[in-house]
């Protein structure tokens, strides 16, 4: 009888090796200068400015930390065969809750654990972390790749990403500074994003009978993978080039990812004691995925509202003298936008946010 092995327990360290062999050329493209690791040490190095040049001259930054993952939209992926999509998510979902702070995102890191070696699998993954960290200017300068035969099943895998960034500590926004008057600007979504993906599967697959190959046809005939698989939209691009766009302090007050928990419930988290943000509804589009996931689940209005971002994926609160020049940016930018609300005066015993 033959002794125990690593491969015997399901971990082939030949696989693994070769995935790991895959995965340099797509964090290369994704570092600067600042990025000072060499490949396959213990820790990523970074240095917060360069000197000469291009130096940031920071005066009193101060470190901004996120992390998230994907969900169970990693069951629609796993089942669908595409795994790139993903990974964009995984970077948006860290990266956009780090520029709530205004922060400017540095580097990201990136933990893998699946169900067994698969390099192919792992370089779709790492394929789209990179895509989306070029996209946001943001350094992808290690990461982890567990096998975990036992944990998963065959196929199956989880993700969690790290984002770290910076900010001035006069350039921070964190919501302290919105005041009666100020307007709420909400950016278009692309979708579901990541959030709600339980009750997205089984609204589509178990109570609406739908696979993944079948057509929608008020969706443009998309199929139900492509709709599910729509990455969460980057927002770094955007709202880095509002706040570098006024050198006055404070024209952006408060700033809100919308994710699970949908858009009271996120944009809430920004908002003193002393001001409400009303929301109305009809000012902005909401997308055909939307309703259609809606009733093919028998899903109720404000479970909806309470889930989904229902279209808007970002809100930025701002002085009403630059609303609509910042709303002109972004459309030059690409992205659609709406005044959706604005602060008033309240008591602390009053609600944070309130959508009418």
């Amino acid at each position: 009888m033959s002794g125990a092995t690593y491969s015997s327990a399901g971990v082939n360290l030949e696989l693994y090796r070769e995935g790991m062999a895959r995965l340099p050329a797509h964090m290369r493209r994704t570092q600067c200068p600042r990025v000072m690791s060499p490949e396959g040490g213990f820790a990523a190095l970074f240095q917060l400015d360069l000197k000469g040049l291009f130096s940031r001259g920071y005066e009193d930054p101060l470190l901004v930390s996120c992390t998230d993952g994907v969900g169970t939209k990693l069951k629609v992926a796993v089942t669908a065969g595409v795994h790139h999509t993903v990974g964009i998510d995984l970077v948006a979902m860290s990266v956009n809750d780090a520029l709530c702070t205004g922060a400017e995102p540095l580097f990201f890191l990136d933990y893998v654990g699946m169900s067994h070696d698969d390099p192919a699998l792992l370089e779709q993954i790492v394929r789209g972390i990179a895509d989306a960290c070029v996209e946001c200017e943001c350094a992808l300068v290690g990461g982890e790749t567990a096998i975990l035969p036992d944990m998963y099943q065959r196929g199956e895998y989880d993700l969690a990403g790290f984002c770290v960034g910076v900010v001035e500590r006069k350039r921070l926004v964190d919501g302290r500074h919105i005041q009666p008057g100020d307007v709420a600007l909400g950016i278009a979504s692309s979708g579901f994003h990541s959030n709600g993906y339980s009750l997205v599967r089984k609204a589509v697959f178990e109570i609406g009978g739908l696979a993944g190959h079948d057509r929608v046809a008020e969706l443009g005939n998309r199929t139900v993978n492509d709709v599910l698989l729509e990455p969460t939209r980057l927002y770094a691009r955007p709202v880095k080039a509002v706040l570098r766009h006024y050198r006055v302090k404070h024209v952006v007050h408060g700033i809100a990812h919308i994710t699970g928990g949908g858009l009271v419930e996120n944009l809430a988290r920004i908002v003193p004691n002393e001001v409400q943000i009303r929301l109305a509804r009809g000012s902005w589009s909401v997308p055909g995925v939307f309703p259609w996931l809606q009733k093919l689940g028998g899903i109720a209005a404000d479970e909806m509202e309470r889930v989904f971002n229902m279209g808007v994926g970002m809100v930025l609160v701002v002085s009403p003298h630059f609303a609509d020049s910042i709303r002109h940016q972004l459309a030059d930018l690409g992205f659609e936008s709406w005044k959706i609300g604005d602060v008033h005066a309240a008591s602390p015993a009053d609600e944070r946010v309130v959508l009418r």
